[in-house]
This record gives structure tokens, sequence and C-alpha cells, in this order.
């Protein structure tokens, strides 16, 4: 009597197409069946069976001589997801999450030509402090920490052209107002990944930013923690660029392998 092979459950199917799938993905080339069995670990049967399907469903194209590759029907998928996400409400479950850790103030700010333009916030509910990053508020590029990480990604020449076109005007005593000292500064930022406001938007008030890169990987926004002065805390900031690293993932962006080894 011949002991047939156990039936794979429905989950187990799906996990397997998955697998598939994601090693595909590291592929540039067209796959063999060969090879995608041995990069999986699935018998060359399993998944020439598991391939079929996803083939006759559009998610991978075998072609003629019996390689496949990633199919339309991803691509198709994948547009989908970008066209419903937004900015505002994939960013604010983490926001809420980074205030509940923090008890400070969380806020997203946008580039609008020279000035960030703060879109969502989180309240502290721990003082009563006044800050400008209410939703609507604008403040200039130079006297923010959003606005320093899009001078930082702006360039050099860039930024010579914003001082000269703006004048670096002052928002307090401790604005930067000298093309020689905002350049020392954004080279402090492209270093570290992350900017400051150090009272220098409103006095009393302290900023740490970090960007939001989408799955172009463009800077589209900048995530920023502000505190009272006296409650500001540098060691916050692996923190800030950690949420704003989970933001920029959900909308699609993939970091460079570079920056995950």
């Amino acid at each position: 009597m011949t002991i047939k092979e156990a039936k794979p459950s429905s989950i187990q199917v799906i996990e397997r197409m998955m697998t598939l799938l994601d090693a595909l993905a590291e592929h540039p080339d067209p796959v063999p069946l060969k090879q995608l069995a041995a990069d999986t670990g699935l018998h060359p049967s399993t998944a020439h069976r598991i391939l079929a399907a996803m083939a006759h469903s559009g998610f991978v194209e075998r072609g003629e001589n019996g390689v496949y590759r990633l199919g339309i029907r991803l691509l198709e998928l994948g547009s989908l997801v970008k066209s419903r996400l937004s900015l505002r409400e994939t960013a604010i479950a983490d926001m809420l999450a980074l205030h509940q850790k923090t008890g400070e103030s969380v806020n997203l700010g946008i580039r609008d030509g020279d000035q960030i333009v703060y879109v969502e916030r989180t309240s502290s509910g721990r003082s009563a402090v006044r800050v400008v990053h209410i939703v609507g508020a604008r403040a200039p590029l130079h006297t923010t920490a959003t606005g320093k990480l899009f001078l930082v990604e702006d360039g050099a020449q860039a930024v010579k052209e914003y001082a000269r076109r703006t004048g670096l005007p002052s928002s307090t005593p401790s604005s930067i107002t000298e093309l020689g000292a905002l350049e020392k500064e954004l080279d402090r930022v492209r270093r570290h990944a992350v900017a400051f406001d150090l009272d220098e938007v409103e006095n009393g008030v302290r900023c740490i930013a970090a960007g939001i890169r989408d799955d172009n990987g463009e800077l589209i926004a900048g995530l920023s923690l502000s505190t009272p002065s006296e409650r500001f805390n540098p060691d916050w900031a692996p923190l800030v660029r950690e949420t704003a690293e989970r933001i920029s993932k959900a909308l699609g962006y993939i970091p460079p392998r570079s920056q995950n080894l």
C-alpha cells in the first residue's frame, strides 16, 4: 500500500507562494526553476506547480526557455496601493507611538517653496507651552529642523541660492543668519541623518527631526519632536530617526543595501 504525501494546507501553499515571490525579487534577471527550488528549499515539482498557478494569475511570468520573473499583476497592485497611500494617514500611528514614548509633541512637516508647513501634530499635554508647530503654521527652512533636512537634500549650490534669495532672516537670536554657519550646520545634518532646531524658531522651544521618503526615495516630509528647552533631550534623536524610517518603509521606501548592513 502506497502512502501518499500529505496535501499541504492553504496556509502552507500561501507561505510557499510568498517564498517564491521573495526569491524572484532577489534576482534582477529571470530565474530557472532549478535555481528557485534551491533558493527556497522546495521540491522542483512543488515549485513548478505553484509557479504555474501564479503565472495563470499574472503574478509570475514564464519565459519560453523555462525561466521565471515577477509578473505585471504585481505592478498593477503596487500602483493601486501607492495611489491609496496618504502621508498623514500612514504617519499618524507612528507619530502617536512616538508621542506616547516621549510625552512630547510630534509634528509632520512638508516643504512649500522656502518654508516648512506643518500638516499634522500630536499635542503634548504635559505643558501649556506655546509652540509654532501647529497644523497650517509655517517657518523658514533654515530655522526649522525639518527645513534643514530639505536644504541638505538640495545640495550646496541650491543652499547658496536659498541664502541669497531669502537673506536668512532671523526668528530669534539663536537663528542662523550667515551662510557659512548654515553650511556647517547642514554638514552635521548630512552626517547624522537628523536635524535640530535649538530655539531657532521660537525662544524656549527645541526640535529634533528626521526625514520621511517615498517609494522613489524622494524626501517628502520631516518628522519632528518638539519640546520646551528645559525638557529637551538629544538622546531622543535615534528614536525620532527610527520612527521616520518606519513611516518611510510604510510608504514603500527601500533603503539602499549599504544602510541595511
